[in-house]
């Protein structure tokens, strides 16, 4: 069988490792908004589909048997086109979505919204030294806050420039406890906003737990109806593996 994986997140690499070792043969698509990502095991593609016409031309083309969506939670259109071309293509899709951070015992105190635009209200009503945690893509969003101390940290750098009251911090993922207590400290952050990304552990959260800074999420736009979802990387390998067809690991 051939599966298609549309990746970018740990979980996508993990289940590329994975479907690569049982002879599956799979190919991931990266959306390539990061300039130097980390590429998963087997064929890698980098760039958009062109929509669902143009994704589903892939499908047939590629004689593509199966679709996994592990792109990231907050990749809303992505997710979008993959059930339009499964759908009109007949190829069967699962999404791959990590578990949300609303189960965290600290997370009913957390301020919750629906959208960047109300989570700056909300930043603005609760401090003035904020921590943006939301990548780059969005972050014009806040580009008004020209009167208070921001710490945004990112892969890449910001595609603006950022205000002078600005502190840009550019890394990458996954951060030590310590040090995130040791950066909220520092900085005297007052307010963490931040999207239900989820996964496991994240060390900003338990450092802002610890400190007691207040946590405003977005919460993250649910799946499209009709498509099965599972949250481990287990689960997308039994599913894949055991699809007629495909190889036994």
């Amino acid at each position: 069988m051939s599966a298609l994986l549309l990746g970018g997140t740990a979980e996508a690499r993990d289940l590329a490792a994975r479907l690569v070792a049982a002879d599956v043969e799979v190919v991931s698509s990266l959306a390539g908004d990061v300039a130097a990502p980390l590429l998963p095991a087997g064929k890698v593609r980098i760039g958009g589909f062109g929509g669902v016409h143009g994704l589903a031309g892939y499908l047939r083309a590629n004689a593509v048997s199966a679709v996994v969506d592990a792109t990231h939670p907050f990749a809303a259109t992505m997710t979008a086109h993959a059930a339009a071309a499964c759908a009109v293509t007949g190829v069967a899709l699962l999404r791959l979505e990590r578990p949300s951070w609303a189960a965290r015992p600290d997370a009913e105190h957390w301020h919750w919204v629906g959208s960047l635009d109300e989570a700056r209200g909300e930043a603005e009503r609760l401090g003035e030294r904020v921590f943006l945690a939301i990548g780059r893509q969005e972050l014009g969003v806040f580009a008004g806050w020209t009167d208070r101390y921001v710490l945004a940290r990112m892969v890449d750098a910001p595609g603006f420039a950022p205000p002078a009251t600005w502190e840009v911090v550019r890394a990458r993922g996954p951060f030590r406890l310590p040090d995130e207590l040791e950066l909220l400290t520092s900085r005297a952050i007052d307010v963490l906003v931040t999207k239900d990304s989820g996964g496991g552990t994240d060390a900003k959260l338990d450092a802002a737990a610890t400190l007691g800074v207040p946590v405003v999420a977005v919460r993250r736009p649910p799946p499209p109806e009709g498509i099965g979802v599972v949250s481990s990387v287990d689960e997308a390998v039994a599913w894949i593996v055991h699809r007629p067809g495909a190889a036994t690991p």
